[in-house]
């Protein structure tokens, strides 16, 4: 892809054959997420940097990732591709033969996989809190609706039928009214802890210069925002290895059914089944998402709670 004026570009070489899909795809908050985009061989992605918003193009070229960026963040963005493509994670060590299930999800994708660090906490932050207590389809649903309505357009090209958004500025997302959360179906408890957590970006973005472990223990003090939300923000924005969604049923039935086959995992199970991999628990449990794929269904779907006929 050849920049146009107004692009930069970064040709970096990993040491490893980064797998870009397996790699960013938990930055991916949905199919329909308008500010990340998954293609064959290449991911979009719209991001909002301190020198303003951004959209990186990464694709693999030879041996090499070849980042093509716009906008006023792109040059900051460029220099954290390193990062974001997962140079800070070290998966030396991990015991991929405690289990014959892990061995063989190890085999299949460990290659090229590594655990992100965007150092984006509101953006990782922000969806994760409509991810509270609701189902994936809401939340898709919410996120898409909030960030097309007080997002801005992605800089750059359009990659596809449909235009990259910026996710809204910490400003935006305090301003956003109660009318707005209404029509996305956010009820009242997710929009108030939103609202406040923008309202401490600076604190939480200031989380980054402490460990992922004591910026996890410290996100998780806020209001509205436990143990669940801080590790999905950690593993996503601060590279924590280790952190686990506890509190996720989605995440203990996966990680139950895996590696004993049942169906009726739970926080408690799926953290004595974690035990082999203690440390490096967050590329355990990525790395059986991808090898054994969604779970049998046990019990009727979850009920979908439309919030904005309140």
């Amino acid at each position: 892809m050849p920049p146009d004026p107004g692009a930069s570009q970064r040709r970096w070489r990993p040491g490893w054959p980064v797998d870009l899909a397996t790699t960013l795809g938990p930055l991916r908050r949905g199919d329909r997420d308008p500010c990340l985009r998954i293609g064959r061989g290449e991911v979009w992605r719209a991001t909002l940097t301190p020198d303003g918003p951004a959209t990186v193009h990464y694709a693999r070229s030879g041996d090499a990732i070849l980042a093509t960026a716009w906008g006023p963040g792109r040059e900051a963005e460029l220099e954290l591709v390193p990062q974001v493509l997962g140079a800070d994670d070290d998966p030396r060590g991990f015991a991929h033969g405690a289990h014959p299930v892990m061995a063989a999800a190890w085999r299949r994708f460990a290659a090229g996989l590594r655990i992100t660090r965007t150092g984006r906490a509101l953006e990782a932050l922000a969806p994760a809190i409509l991810e509270q207590r609701v189902t994936g389809v809401e939340s898709r649903r919410a996120w898409r609706w909030l960030v097309v309505r007080h997002g801005e357009p992605a800089p750059g090209p359009t990659p596809g039928p449909e235009s990259l958004r910026v996710p809204p500025e910490a400003p935006r997302w305090a301003q956003v009214p109660s009318w707005d959360f209404h029509r996305a179906g956010v009820d009242p408890g997710r929009a108030r802890a939103l609202v406040a957590a923008a309202g401490r970006a600076a604190a939480i973005e200031a989380l980054a210069g402490r460990s992922p472990e004591q910026a996890c223990a410290a996100l998780a003090t806020l209001p509205g925002i436990g143990a669940w939300t801080a590790a999905e923000v950690a593993v996503r924005a601060w590279g924590h290895v280790d952190a686990v969604s506890f509190g996720d049923a989605h995440v203990a039935r996966t990680v139950t059914h895996a590696l004993t086959g049942r169906l009726d995992g739970d926080d408690s199970t799926a953290a004595e089944l974690l035990r082999p991999w203690s440390g490096q628990r967050a590329r355990a449990v990525r790395l059986l998402e991808l090898h054994v794929g969604p779970q049998p269904r046990r019990g009727p779907r979850a009920t979908i709670t439309d919030h904005r006929a309140r």
